[in-house]
């Protein structure tokens, strides 16, 4: 199986594709102090190349070719537990497969909390994700895609960023010009943290992102669960039930949420796979097939001829 995934990847990686890294910010980076830190780039076997003590972030645009008029676009947020990310399995390889969809991928690097270079760690992952949609936005035309249909992606802890993207669009944490949205028209969130409770949710991301002491209303602002509203937007979840890292309580709940609230929501849990479906359990097609799919039946993407 693991062959057969790897095979998919590296035919991903033949699409006829342009991909362009361009700083996050134009000018200042907010909310950040001078540092002399350097990231750290790292090869691992099982999921690919990491990097950690991330201080500059980026967005990477991945166009395909022949990109149909109007495409959508996925902005992807690796995971890695809030201390580093996978960049490789869970950004560039996913945007190089969209790209094969017709579909437009930004593959966001966001800053990584660290108090030793950020003023207030905490908001950072929110601020790089809502910057990520405004500068989506602000350059549509130009790259041809559509901005009424910009979704946020997300696994693990990057699902934590995505829903938080979701759920307090209208709490602006950038600067930005009046009339450019910041709320994604879409979530697509694999095995995500969503809760930050001590019931369910992932307490290394938490520690990593709050630190150690957190009060109630922390709690409930960064659980996105406790934030979802009838105007969030439609979501597509994938979990394993036998997830031993992120509880699957994390989808179930934030699913719950979301159709109490009358938002769309489609939910794929999977019996193996564990966490991240490193074991190729759901193949990566599977999961990756039931997204698609789900973005042309909710309208987000016509379907190949």
């Amino acid at each position: 199986m693991k062959g057969i995934v790897g095979a998919l990847f590296f035919l991903y990686s033949l699409v006829p594709c342009s991909a362009q890294e361009i700083p996050l910010y134009e000018g200042t980076i907010p909310n950040a102090k001078s540092t002399n830190v350097k990231e750290v780039h790292r090869f691992d076997p099982v999921v690919d190349s990491l990097i950690s003590k991330v201080s500059a972030p980026t967005l990477t645009v991945f166009r395909p070719a022949h990109l149909p008029p109007r495409a959508p676009v996925v902005i992807i947020c690796p995971g890695g537990g809030y201390h580093t990310l996978l960049i490789e399995r869970e950004g560039r390889k996913v945007a190089a497969a969209f790209n094969q969809r017709g579909v437009a991928a930004v593959v966001l690097k966001y800053r990584l909390p660290d108090d030793a270079h950020l003023v207030n760690k905490s908001i950072v992952p929110l601020q790089d994700a809502q910057q990520a949609v405004l500068q989506v936005r602000k350059h549509a035309a130009a790259w041809g895609i559509d901005p009424g249909a910009v979704g946020i992606m997300g696994f693990s802890a990057g699902g934590h960023v995505a829903a938080m993207a979701g759920t307090h669009f209208d709490t602006a944490v950038i600067r930005h010009p009046a009339g450019i949205s910041l709320r994604p028209d879409f979530m697509i969130l694999i095995n995500p943290v969503i809760s930050f409770s001590d019931r369910t949710g992932h307490l290394g991301s938490r520690a990593n992102l709050l630190g150690p002491r957190v009060s109630e209303d922390q709690i409930r602002f960064f659980s996105p669960e406790s934030n979802v509203r009838p105007d969030t937007p439609p979501a597509f979840l994938a979990h394993a039930a036998d997830d031993k890292v992120v509880p699957l309580a994390n989808s179930i709940d934030f699913f719950n949420e979301l159709k109490r609230n009358k938002v769309a929501a489609e939910m794929h849990i999977y019996a193996f796979g564990d966490h991240g479906f490193l074991n190729n359990l759901p193949a990566f097609g599977q999961w990756f097939g039931s997204c698609i799919y789900w973005m042309q039946t909710s309208g987000w993407l016509k379907p190949l001829r």
